[in-house]
């Protein structure tokens, strides 16, 4: 009756959520005074998992699920968790387990709840914690079925080393007939990836056109940040649509998300709210962006930019 976690792999190598909902996942066996149990899918190393407190792995190694598929995916943590009599199943609030969730709760017919930010407050009921209204307010939410199922919110609870034996053992379920053959996927390599960022520094129409995005890019090499921008952006064809973030696009949940010449609109605004500090660079001071920023710097973009690159250049080379 352990607490199975999926523990998220892009080729082979785990993503930080999946150290971040290991990590939460002891925190709740420890509560319910039992043991944690990891599904991977084509990862290689699992012991690092062992760090986070996972005492054992479930190994799924199949060339048929190398590209991701909601449904094959779902069933496999079904099988997992029913192979491990697990009540509680966890996984992260990424886009792909965002997919597979409300499928793998109708495979366990357990109650499913994302965007949860805490440890439950309670195990009888059991009651999480999470973000409601585009993280403008949280909701205590009880989970009466006997099977339960949490989306941990990336960047809610942070990584917890907690030291364990991680044993794992092979584990090959039935995959499902997807129908649905693959030709090729197209990914951005060599660069932080939005999903996975710290920090993230976007842009928008301030910047007056994709041959000023320099600026943009050397800002997010220096603090080791991914880039993104805005819908306007995007649609303008400045950025890809793979960039594009708010509400229409990818969400942020940043450590530090700085955006350059983006006004601010609503939709922007509810898909980065989650990001912890908000620094806003715009021209003008009435911008609607100004009110949700933690930090607001009123000035034009290609003076304050490239001073913020210089001093943050400097301040690295005095570590």
């Amino acid at each position: 009756m352990s607490v199975l976690v999926y523990t998220e792999s892009d080729k082979g190598t785990f993503k930080k959520i999946a150290l971040e909902v290991a990590s939460y996942a002891k925190t709740v066996a420890d509560q319910l005074g039992t043991t944690v149990t990891a599904v991977t899918i084509n990862a290689d190393d699992t012991s690092i998992l062992g760090n986070y407190g996972v005492d054992k792995v479930l190994q799924v190694t199949n060339n048929a699920l190398d590209t991701f598929n909601a449904k094959a995916y779902a069933s496999v943590i079904a099988q997992a968790a029913e192979n491990e009599s697990s009540k509680v199943v966890i996984v992260s609030s990424s886009a792909d387990s965002k997919y597979l969730a409300p499928i793998l709760s109708i495979n366990l017919n357990a109650g499913y709840v994302p965007n949860v930010v805490a440890a439950p407050s309670s195990t009888e009921p059991f009651t999480v914690k999470r973000n409601t209204f585009t993280n403008k307010a949280f909701a205590n939410t009880a989970i009466e079925t006997e099977v339960k199922l949490i989306g941990l919110s990336k960047n809610a609870f942070g990584l917890k080393e907690n030291s364990a034996s991680a044993k794992a053992e092979a584990f090959s379920p039935s995959i499902p007939e997807l129908g649905i053959t693959v030709e090729s996927v197209d990914k951005v390599t060599g660069k932080v990836t939005i999903a996975d960022a710290e920090i993230v520094v976007s842009g928008g129409r301030g910047l007056k056109g994709p041959e000023n995005w320099g600026m943009i890019e050397e800002l997010a090499d220096v603090l080791g940040a991914a880039t993104a921008c805005s819908k306007p952006v995007s649609d303008l064809g400045w950025r890809p649509h793979s960039e594009h973030v708010g509400q229409t696009g990818k969400p942020v949940a940043a450590n530090l998300y700085i955006a350059v010449g983006i006004s601010g609109a609503i939709q922007h605004l509810a898909g980065i709210n989650a990001s912890k500090v908000k620094v806003v660079i715009n021209t003008d001071p009435e911008a609607p962006f100004f009110k949700a920023a933690d930090y607001g710097i009123v000035g034009d973009a290609f003076e304050v930019v490239p001073q913020l690159i210089e001093k943050l250049k400097e301040f690295k080379a005095q570590q």
